[in-house]
């Protein structure tokens, strides 16, 4: 991706090329806290972990223009995580040719046209997420997740824009206690947190690696498995290109839109997958879109026979 351009006023500017199609709207539906006139985003920037916004509007067909709210000598940074949360870091012009290759993608893409991935902030908050989706249900999850944001992140505010970004690493590392979370479930957050701060959820490192190396390398972090480490790596660093091999929530929703029976394989699925390249996780973000399952979540085997128990050595869960 080349430089944003940054404009020399109050806040700075910077501008990002969009190459393809998006919608803006549909990306801020993704996002709490935007609206119809912009799409506002609140997070710690990758490595630093200052706690930042950005408000991004679409200035022309190729141009979207994000107003960073941090000091002037980071907005570079923080126009480049803003391109990778909505996917506009990708070359979307090449995905038409998925769906004159597949008739089912075609459909996608015409009931949600411009749609793009939005993502997690960074590969530290997907993995935080991972943590506390395990064993839970989305929405129990959701109101943990809140109330972490809420007890040890930050306010991001100026002006009319006022957001709460999600706690930093160093945060994280350092908590002891958290009603309703448990004993297990706060030391993988710590570990998460540790990891981030060692660099080893980096994004730009981690699509840089072989996907099979990428993983094997979250799986490292305590409490990371295979469904996790996927997720992480397709919805936090925002590689475009993996199919998720332990999402049975997606191999569902192929078997529903491809008509396939339902002991179809794995295997048999991913090589069907091979028609979405160099897209597999875009089409993958539209397949559970449509199907209506929230896209920030997923389901694993793992996840599954989890919500019955998994964690019931920590006590009980916040109602």
């Amino acid at each position: 991706m080349s430089a944003p351009i940054l404009l020399p006023i109050d806040l700075p500017i910077g501008e990002i090329a969009v190459h393809g199609a998006f919608d803006p709207a549909a990306a801020a539906r993704q996002c709490p806290g935007s609206g119809p006139d912009a799409i506002r985003l609140a997070f710690p920037v990758d490595g630093l972990w200052l706690h930042t916004g950005a408000a991004v509007r679409r200035r022309s067909p190729c141009t979207v223009e994000a107003e960073v709210i941090a000091p002037v000598e980071v907005a570079a940074r923080v126009v480049g995580q803003v391109s990778r949360i909505l996917s506009l870091d990708a070359d979307g012009s090449g995905f038409p040719e998925v769906a004159v290759r597949d008739p089912v993608v075609w459909r996608l893409m015409a009931r949600h046209p411009g749609v793009r991935p939005v993502l997690s902030s960074s590969p530290y908050e997907a993995a935080c997420w991972a943590v506390l989706t395990e064993g839970m249900r989305a929405a129990q999850a959701k109101r943990f997740r809140a109330r972490l944001v809420e007890r040890h992140g930050r306010i991001v505010e100026h002006e009319d824009f006022r957001l709460a970004s999600f706690p930093s690493p160093a945060v994280l590392a350092c908590l002891s206690d958290e009603p309703g979370l448990g004993w297990l479930r706060l030391a993988r957050l710590r570990a998460v947190a540790r990891a981030a701060s060692e660099g080893l959820l980096d994004a730009e490192h981690l699509r840089a690696m072989p996907i099979a190396d990428a993983l094997a390398e979250l799986c490292s972090i305590p409490g990371i498995g295979a469904f996790a480490a996927e997720q992480i790596l397709q919805r936090g660093a925002g590689h475009p290109d993996l199919f998720p091999r332990a999402d049975t929530d997606l191999h569902q929703a192929m078997r529903e839109q491809y008509r396939l029976p339902a002991g179809t394989s794995v295997p048999e699925l991913e090589q069907l997958a091979g028609e979405w390249r160099p897209y597999r996780s875009w089409v993958a973000y539209l397949l559970r879109l449509h199907r209506g399952r929230p896209v920030q979540e997923g389901r694993s085997e793992r996840t599954k026979s989890a919500d019955t128990g998994t964690f019931a050595e920590e006590g009980a869960a916040m109602n």
